[in-house]
């Protein structure tokens, strides 16, 4: 498990990938009592399917890193996929779900408390991950410049995206009021409040249970999820006319055929789609 540990984190891995993949594997070898590499393909192929058939999810998350994780191991060992016979993962091709700009504002309006109005501003506003959103500090904002650095993103990537002037003058306003010393996001916990540890440094668990919570008080029947809003940012940028090599940069994409995907969903002023049930109306439904 060390050399296992050692070759995530030097392929640039984080410490929560290799966290998953230990465990994913480490389900099996408990299964079997036996280290992966003991076992005969067809000892693992059974366990895979035992995943599929306990955990019936859509996305079979389990099988999938499960599949990951025996790929790392054996190629730490320095074995083939093959030794295993590990099965090709497919990559779904699905569409990201993205909010109109009503609903965007639905959310912000359904927010009680300041912070949560910041937190959905970072999200939206400037298109940040979770994590990226979680660790923003103090001295990563620059009000004059109107810029927020992004320090360490996915990638171990720095980059700088705008800040809005109404997102500035929500931030300025959360800081004095909460005074943060720190990270933006890091007041006191307090005991009972819904959204556990919400109050401390956000917890993962804590940003999702606000955008879930806020989606819900506005009426929002898509199934939101805290990257919806990093979506939402890329595919209203695109659709306000920005070009996509710039949409590239400000989400941190090393490769610009995984901001592309936001082509197929942004509506486009000079490409505007339409249904010719619109044209059918305008021509037969006019009186003769």
């Amino acid at each position: 498990m060390a050399r296992f540990e050692r070759r995530i984190s030097i392929l640039g891995r984080s410490q929560s990938t290799f966290e998953n993949y230990a465990r994913h594997v480490a389900g099996i070898s408990l299964y079997y009592g036996k280290v992966p590499t003991d076992l005969d393909p067809e000892q693992v192929h059974d366990y895979l399917f035992y995943l599929q058939k306990k955990f019936k999810s859509h996305s079979q998350t389990y099988f999938k890193h499960t599949v990951y994780g025996l790929r790392f191991l054996l190629k730490g060992e320095g074995l083939a996929y093959d030794y295993l016979r590990l099965p090709e993962i497919r990559h779904e091709k699905k569409l990201p779900v993205v909010l109109s700009k009503q609903e965007v504002w639905s959310m912000l309006q359904a927010c009680k408390l300041l912070k949560h109005k910041v937190l959905i501003g970072l999200l939206y506003g400037c298109g940040l991950r979770c994590l990226e959103a979680r660790n923003v500090r103090l001295q990563d904002l620059d009000f004059d410049r109107k810029q927020l650095k992004v320090v360490q993103g996915k990638g171990k990537k720095d980059r700088y995206v705008p800040l809005s002037e109404h997102l500035i003058r929500g931030l300025k306003k959360y800081i004095e009021s909460e005074k943060p010393q720190d990270w933006i996001f890091n007041g006191q916990p307090q005991s009972g409040r819904a959204g556990g540890d919400f109050d401390s440094r956000y917890s993962q668990r804590g940003v999702q249970w606000v955008i879930k919570q806020s989606s819900k008080q506005a009426g929002i029947l898509k199934e939101v999820h805290v990257h919806t809003l990093r979506h939402t940012f890329a595919t209203h940028l695109l659709e306000d006319g920005l070009d996509i090599v710039s949409v590239k940069e400000l989400l941190g994409h090393q490769n610009i055929e995984t901001t592309m995907e936001y082509l197929h969903i942004a509506q486009l002023q000079h490409h505007k789609v339409f249904s010719p049930l619109d044209t059918l109306f305008a021509t037969c439904s006019r009186p003769v």
